[in-house]
């Protein structure tokens, strides 16, 4: 099985107890069966910890009880996992091992990426200045006519997101084109009202989304700096690296490609409204994309509503 991930991703090292945003809470943590048998194992005052800490959901999964503040019970004090010293990082669960990290299979490749609900992924995939490219462990793959076409089409739409010698918004409306896909002529305002009405974790969010309900348009001009050009190139291509292999579940690439851009340009246009009269940095509109992933990507349900909305609309 052919393993492929960006160039940026080998650099990802996670910040811990220097997290704003812990994965450790706010979020249902499921233990696999694999791990769940060992933790059952498990002797002494962690093995009493865990399994009084393990609950059942309705369909019968196990996930760990979150605290009263909604933080899993092994986050100390300190923002450290209590598992690692005791047990060892090897004995995580699934779920905890992988995070923030995704993965797409195809018949004979897995890809895997670094999700933007990270502050630590966001950050680096945000500041990286060279392209992103996908390495790889093998040459050789056997893949389906569908997946190989699927692949040169993606690539295609990274080199056109990567010409650096035309403006973002330029590049944008290339990589649509070649799609044979649009974005929905809407104000600021009626997609602030659509994204009000999916289901939202943070009030944080709820603000940025009611700053964004003011704007006028989708005018950037932070992007008059390369710095930010490239970063908005960045968050481009890794929506486009992230959300085009489900095309070969929903065909959908007309569809797909229009969320990838049109993401690009929402995160754009609450960083400007965000930043307008004041200061701009690349930490600032990482934060941005991590609170639009973490609301948009993490929840199913609000991806398949915003996708069947662009179907709707276009």
């Amino acid at each position: 099985m052919k393993q492929v991930w960006p160039n940026y991703y080998s650099r990802f090292s996670c910040i811990a107890q220097n997290c704003k945003h812990t994965c450790c809470a706010d979020w249902e943590i499921d233990v696999d069966k694999d791990t769940l048998a060992y933790y059952q194992t498990v002797e002494g005052e962690i093995g009493k910890r865990l399994r009084e800490n393990i609950i059942m959901d309705a369909d019968g999964n196990a996930q760990f009880r979150l605290t009263d503040a909604d933080r899993c019970p092994f986050l100390n004090e300190q923002n450290l996992c209590d598992l690692i010293p005791t047990i060892g990082e090897e004995h995580l669960c699934q779920i905890c091992t992988d995070h923030p990290r995704f993965r797409n299979f195809f018949t004979d490749r897995t890809e895997i990426g670094l999700g933007l609900c990270c502050e630590a992924a966001a950050m680096l995939i945000l500041s990286t200045e060279e392209k992103m490219i996908l390495c790889s462990d093998e040459i050789n793959e056997n893949l389906t006519r569908e997946e190989e076409t699927l692949i040169l089409f993606r690539q295609k739409l990274f080199d056109l997101m990567q010409d650096r010698s035309k403006e973002i918004s330029e590049r944008w409306e290339t990589v649509l084109s070649a799609a044979g896909a649009a974005l929905p002529e809407l104000t600021p305002a009626q997609w602030s009202a659509k994204l009000f009405a999916l289901e939202r974790l943070d009030k944080k969010w709820e603000s940025r989304l009611s700053d964004f309900n003011e704007s006028t348009d989708f005018q950037m001009p932070f992007l008059e700096e390369p710095a930010f050009q490239i970063a908005m190139e960045q968050l481009t291509c890794y929506f486009l690296y992230r959300h085009l292999a489900g095309v070969l579940l929903d065909g959908d690439i007309s569809g797909r490609v229009s969320f990838a851009v049109l993401s690009a340009k929402i995160i754009g246009a609450i960083f400007a409204r965000a930043c307008a009269g004041g200061e701009k940095s690349i930490p600032e509109l990482a934060e941005i994309a991590r609170q639009y992933s973490s609301e948009i990507e993490y929840s199913e349900e609000n991806l398949c509503t915003l996708l069947d909305e662009l179907d709707e609309l276009l």
